[in-house]
């Protein structure tokens, strides 16, 4: 066997030959998510010994779900990231004599989306010491720090060594010498981006499955991810689908479109969703994914030999709204059980004989009088808890008389039709609508875009909401992360979806003097808080939401978006990722007075604080100085 510069040349993996798989998985949680499972069972196969390593905690569920795909687990501090998890991993399997190569891997991709095998036949046949799945090119100035240099790398999430690297001093030291990582651009600045270069430097030979010199960017993982599993790839990364979304916006990155190229190969699409459900924050997640679905007036999708178990239930205050409402109702495919909820007996009574004059699909119908402290949502979680918790259905439409007469008439009407349209807009429109949820099982919720036309939603959807929705959280055990501005949530409470959907939700002891009075509904108050939970809610079980709208909503809806946003960027520099980091360094503008620009220049320019806060001393004591000479002057 020939050396080159002392080290071994570099060999193929041999007919026979033993691999042991170093996985890392993270869940805050604690748990073993499918998706993990079947990337190992995938694995395993070809592997003679799989070594997981769950940094953190691992519930007993996990631990009895990595039983069947795994030889040995590791259970450790979450410190370090996976890169220190990597460097445990391989000081617990001891002596890796017997091995002929080492997979470091990690949580961070789903597959396999295409076969392994493939792969591994052919990085087999490479001599090599060490290679990974896909690589990022040089870039200068380094992208994290602004300057320097970042080095050529094979990403760290996908490392495959040979034994004559594995077993060198080399090796042993690079481990034995890592310095800590006590965040993620540590990670990235401190192993991943220096561990190549580290290596090659000595003498080892890299290699790569999938190159970036084949694609069109230097970070195809990243960028190009459906170019990836077109050429074979087995991985398809997480991050493109939890990604900074101004960040993926300002390179066309497509979610939706890698989705459908994950889906044609015929990965089980479940996995997926389940996971960003449970661990994105649910609008970066509607964003980069595209789940807004734009759905047409004619049924093309509804499958009517497999109709769903559907309850309608709707709080109706104002009576002369019952047949509008119903009207949209009877649009849904089938017939369905309707449950009508009003706060008062009067009411009740002119609801009921309007239900008996009219000739739709409702199988049944029933009215409760509840309580109007907390109006739709007390109505909807203790009036009708019992039908939720019931599993008599598949499916519960929300629906509740909204007029809005305190916003105008304009705005009213508005916000009205875009709740009733963009849910039952016409019987082609709501077959389309609930064949979604026929298609996805793990479809949780749908409901109409976040309104914005009449209202100033947009960068303020929390309100005074989120203090009050991270309490809720705590007490109904959610862990999703929240949307830094606005959640994703069913603004005017109306939306569909599965009833297991919304257990955490529902099963909770709610009760009417909960809610407060009249003087209680406002944001801040438990209602409004709680119009903002059940998206989260739904995906701490691991259902998605779906935003929908017409054809018609998306017209007037993109229409005022795109004049609104290209008004506010005109005196903004540079591309949309630029002005959202410049605005937010700059700080609220509150009403533009010249204290409010001067903080303004202080946190753009953070050097210059000291001198300015100086001059901005003097300036006051010279001001009062003046203002108190004036005041004098009058007395005289």
């Amino acid at each position: 066997m020939s050396v080159v510069s002392g080290v071994l040349a570099p060999s193929v993996f041999p007919d026979g030959g033993r691999r042991l798989v170093v996985y890392v998985v993270y869940d805050r949680r604690g748990e073993v998510e499918d998706f993990v499972v079947h990337a190992l069972a995938a694995l395993r196969e070809h592997a003679a010994h799989v070594l997981v390593v769950a940094n953190g905690s691992l519930s007993a569920a996990g631990r009895e779900k990595l039983a069947p795909v795994s030889d040995s687990v590791l259970v450790r501090e979450n410190v370090g990231y996976d890169i220190w998890a990597h460097k445990e991993a391989l000081e617990f399997a001891g002596d890796l004599s017997s091995y002929d190569e080492i997979v470091l891997a990690n949580d961070t991709w789903y597959g396999p989306v295409r076969p392994f095998g493939p792969l591994f036949e052919r990085m087999d046949a490479r001599e090599v010491h060490f290679w990974g799945m896909t690589d990022h090119a040089e870039e200068v100035p380094n992208p994290f720090t602004g300057e320097g240099r970042l080095a050529y790398h094979l990403q760290s999430f996908w490392i495959a060594v040979r034994r004559d690297m594995f077993l060198s001093d080399s090796w042993a030291s690079y481990w034995r010498d890592l310095p800590p990582m006590p965040d993620y651009f540590d990670a990235v600045l401190k192993h991943e981006a220096v561990f190549t270069e580290h290596f090659t430097d000595r003498g080892f030979t890299a290699g790569v499955a999938f190159g970036f010199e084949k694609y069109p960017t230097t970070h195809p993982a990243l960028f190009n991810a459906d170019l990836l599993i077109e050429d074979g790839c087995p991985l398809l990364k997480r991050r493109p689908l939890f990604h900074y979304p101004p960040f993926l916006d300002r390179h066309a990155v497509i979610g939706r479109w890698t989705l459908e190229t994950v889906e044609k190969h015929g990965y089980p699409m479940p996995l997926i969703w389940d996971n960003l459900a449970r661990n994105v924050p649910p609008r970066v997640m509607n964003a980069d994914a595209a789940m807004l679905e734009v759905l047409p007036d004619v049924d093309i999708s509804y499958d009517p030999t497999h109709p769903f178990r559907i309850v309608v239930i709707a709080h109706i205050y104002y009576v002369e709204m019952t047949d509008e409402i119903l009207d949209h109702v009877d649009t849904l495919p089938g017939e369905y059980d309707l449950v009508v909820t009003t706060p008062e007996e009067e009411r009740a009574v002119a609801i009921r004989e309007i239900l008996e004059q009219r000739n739709g699909n409702a199988r049944s119908h029933e009215v409760r009088v509840v309580e109007n402290d907390g109006r739709d949502q007390s109505a909807f979680l203790v009036g009708c808890r019992d039908i939720l918790l019931s599993d008599n259905y598949d499916l519960v439409v929300k629906l509740h008389s909204k007029k809005t007469p305190q916003d105008g008439f304009n705005v009213g009407r508005h916000f009205k039709r875009q709740q009733f349209d963009n849910l039952l807009n016409s019987e082609g429109y709501s077959a389309n609508l609930v064949a979604l949820f026929q298609k996805e099982p793990g479809l949780g919720m749908a409901y109409p875009p976040t309104i914005h036309i009449g209202y100033p939603t947009m960068g303020r959807g929390w309100w005074s909401n989120k203090p009050g929705y991270e309490r809720i959280a705590e007490t109904l055990g959610i862990h999703v992360p929240p949307d830094e501005i606005s959640p994703l949530a069913p603004y005017g409470s109306m939306f569909i979806a599965r009833p297991a959907a919304l257990r955490l939700l529902v099963q909770h002891p709610w009760k009417y003097q909960d809610f407060g009075g009249a003087e209680a509904y406002r944001d801040g108050g438990l209602a409004h808080v709680l119009e903002r939970v059940p998206s989260y809610a739904a995906g701490e079980l691991g259902y998605h939401t779906r935003t929908v709208c017409t054809t018609e909503y998306l017209s007037i809806s993109h229409t005022a978006f795109d004049y609104n946003l290209d008004q506010m960027s005109t005196t903004i520099p540079g591309d949309t990722v630029e002005q959202i980091h410049f605005l937010k360094r700059a700080g609220y503008v509150g009403s533009g007075t010249w204290r409010d620009f001067v903080n303004m220049y202080v946190r753009l320019n953070p050097t210059e604080r000291s001198p300015l806060r100086r001059a901005l001393r003097k300036t006051r004591r010279a001001l009062a100085g003046a203002r108190g000479r004036l005041r004098q002057a009058r007395r005289r």
